[in-house]
């Protein structure tokens, strides 16, 4: 089942779950032939020295009752501790074991045994004895997880709980909503066993998210042509490998799949419309993902005339920022042509560490905007509590010290109030963008009369922020409309 069914990084995370098991059985079997040479010389010492009297025979028949009592205990604490490593890294037991824990006494042969009639038993007696699977091979998966996950793609069945993997700390959870997500601890860890993709990939928009996505996608082996705007953002990646399409439209009839990633909804509909745009390259089979962050109109209309040229559409806008691209850990939300979703699975693999499939087109760009509100409206609070701080006479360093000790602290929160602090607002994410998801989420509960007070708030902050020529500057220097 592992070496058939399943990815390439469950069969390593096996093989070295395996490899620890082989480890650890013959430290326990050195340790045990240690201990019973100790006691053999006990029992040698013992019979030598055995008394005479009765007082003292029943009182060395009390002491071996304790003896046995003991080792009886000593048992029960070996089997206990097996279970509890369990759950850990074998690099952690490793760390952890003691010479106390390898002169215990040693357990009965079966307990050494691993079964090897399945290798999912063998690893439910070892290290992931915490990880189970819900169905079995022969059952089919019921209530298919409408959020399918590219890391999930060849598999069969889904985990019901949450386990850490031993060498690429992969953890995965399955929500209540039934909805599956993979996350990684580094990229390299997740996309450095990918397979890329046989199909020739496109990318159209070289920004700050869309340089990384393509730098990504070119270490890991796709074939991509780049086209952008301003041409000379294609050198770099033409350097490395890319090549360069002339016009948009050229890159798409070139191309099996072609990806877009630009700043507006203005800009999604001259990229496909426009002269020389996408739609003149479409032809039946073409396959075009949108990864830019529009309106869910934007993305309806631009799904409707690439299918009525007869290709195929796909929305995947991503949350994340420049460091994230670059690093490969993006946040996928993708929606419309389930198939091509799955075509597009090497190229997320290398570019995020998650993806989402919400259904039908426009649910994508949905999610996307109220991500984006929480967001941006978290960065202007963040920005409002430190002007006060100030203000007040209290130390920013501290309340920022004092955040990240509890329970709203995270990276964003820190890197955030670092770039305040230090007066740095190099973009990593446009405050004209945020502002922009801003504006379009507002319009989001407009047109379904549900009311967004924080975000319009938020959203007139950053409005005043552009005012003082902050367009161009990281999010994070909303603060400056605070101070003048």
């Amino acid at each position: 089942m592992i070496k058939i069914n399943k990815g390439k990084r469950f069969q390593q995370a096996v093989d070295a779950v395996e490899e620890f098991l082989r480890r650890a059985k013959g430290k326990d079997q050195t340790s045990s032939h240690s201990s019973a040479d100790d006691k053999n010389r006990r029992n040698s010492s013992e019979e030598r020295s055995r008394p005479n009297s009765g007082d003292e025979k029943r009182k060395l028949s009390l002491s071996e009752g304790k003896v046995k009592k003991n080792m009886g205990e000593g048992k029960k604490r070996v089997s206990s501790g097996s279970s509890e490593r369990g759950s850990k890294s074998p690099l952690k037991r490793a760390q952890e074991q003691s010479p106390r824990k390898r002169g215990r006494p040693p357990k009965d042969e079966k307990d050494l045994t691993i079964p090897e009639s399945s290798t999912v038993k063998g690893m439910m007696a070892g290290p992931m004895a915490a990880f189970k699977w819900q169905p079995t091979v022969n059952e089919p998966v019921k209530d298919a997880d409408p959020h399918f996950h590219h890391f999930l793609l060849s598999q069969t069945e889904k985990p019901t709980v949450c386990y850490q993997a031993i060498t690429k700390k992969l953890k995965i959870c399955e929500e209540e909503t039934g909805s599956t997500s993979i996350q990684a601890a580094d990229s390299t860890a997740v996309n450095g066993s990918i397979t890329p993709t046989d199909k020739k990939i496109g990318f159209l928009g070289l920004g700050l998210m869309g340089s990384g996505i393509v730098s990504n996608l070119l270490k890991m082996g796709h074939t991509v042509t780049v086209w952008n705007r301003t041409a000379e953002k294609c050198d770099l990646f033409i350097q490395e490998g890319a090549r360069l399409g002339r016009t948009p439209a050229e890159v798409v009839s070139t191309c099996d799949i072609t990806f877009a990633c630009v700043s507006d909804p203005k800009a999604a509909k001259d990229l496909v419309l426009g002269p020389s745009g996408v739609l003149q390259g479409i032809r039946p089979g073409k396959c075009y993902v949108d990864m830019s962050t529009v309106d869910a109109d934007t993305v309806t209309e631009l799904a409707q005339v690439i299918v009525s040229r007869g290709g195929r559409f796909l929305e995947a806008p991503v949350s994340g920022n420049q460091q994230l691209s670059n690093d490969g850990m993006l946040v996928i939300l993708a929606a419309g042509d389930r198939g091509l979703y799955e075509d597009c699975s090497s190229c997320f693999q290398a570019m995020g560490k998650t993806s989402f499939f919400l259904g039908e087109v426009g649910n994508a760009a949905k999610m996307m905007l109220i991500v984006n509100m929480v967001q941006g409206s978290f960065m202007a609070t963040i920005a409002e509590g430190l002007t006060l701080a100030q203000v007040t006479g209290q130390s920013q360093q501290t309340l920022l010290d004092i955040l990240n000790q509890g329970q709203l602290a995270s990276i964003f929160l820190d890197q955030k109030c670092q770039n305040i602090l230090q007066g740095n607002f190099k973009p990593d994410f446009y405050l004209k963008y945020i502002q922009k998801d801003l504006r379009l989420a507002i319009a989001l509960g407009d047109a379904v009369n549900h009311p967004t007070p924080m975000a319009a708030a938020a959203n007139e902050v950053y409005k005043r922020a552009k005012a003082l020529d902050q367009s161009d500057n990281d999010m994070s220097a909303v603060y400056r409309a605070y101070i003048h």
